[in-house]
């Protein structure tokens, strides 16, 4: 199982990233839909760069889904590129779009949903995964399941803080988000890590 605790860690970190691309996407999407003509050519723009870098993050993740752990760790450097690639690529249409504050609020919620959606699934993934180890680990798999569940209510928390805020500038919102999914990783971390170390002793 330690081999498998480390792929659900990649996968769930992987999955993260996909779903926020797709929530902008479908903010891009809606914007895109509602522009006048001369923003609407930067818009369908940008949607389509978006679309590429997804694409190819998605490409890249269903080429290493079988791979072993070492590739993955290779794989997960050059998503990390990718994914930064697609943050700043957002980050300057919203630094170059002037004050669009309605449509910077408006993909900052859809991120922080697929955010909030993402840890939900994780915590459930592990959940199903920690009911397969034996009951002498059960203290310390709840434990951990118990402090992920914890970690994402105080990172959707402050999020919500945030969302509520309203006039904070893309880069605020971007640095709440990066630090959510930050705290997603590490959770995400710790609670297979927490199962790995349980079937390590077996």
């Amino acid at each position: 199982m330690s081999q498998q605790s480390s792929m659900h860690f990649y996968l769930n970190w992987a999955k993260e990233r996909i779903d926020e691309m797709d929530a902008a996407l479908a903010s891009f999407e809606i914007k895109a839909g509602q522009a006048k003509a001369e923003s609407k050519v930067k818009t369908d723009q940008l949607l389509s760069d978006l679309t590429k870098r997804r694409d190819e993050f998605q490409a890249l993740l269903k080429a290493k889904a079988q791979a072993g752990e070492a590739a993955w760790a290779d794989a997960k450097a050059e998503l990390e590129r990718q994914w930064a690639g697609f943050e700043a690529q957002m980050k300057t249409y919203f630094e170059g779009a002037g004050k669009q504050l309605e449509q910077q609020q408006a993909t900052f919620r859809d991120l922080a949903a697929a955010q909030a959606k993402a840890w939900g699934e994780a915590a459930e993934k592990f959940r199903e995964a920690a009911g397969k180890v034996t009951a002498a680990r059960t203290v310390d798999i709840d434990a951990a399941l118990k402090q992920m569940k914890s970690d994402a209510s105080e990172a959707e928390a402050r999020l919500q803080k945030l969302k509520q805020a309203g006039s904070e500038s893309w880069s605020v919102m971007s640095a709440a988000l990066a630090e959510s999914r930050k705290a997603f990783d590490q959770a995400n971390k710790a609670a297979w890590d927490a199962l790995k170390g349980g079937d390590a002793k077996r």
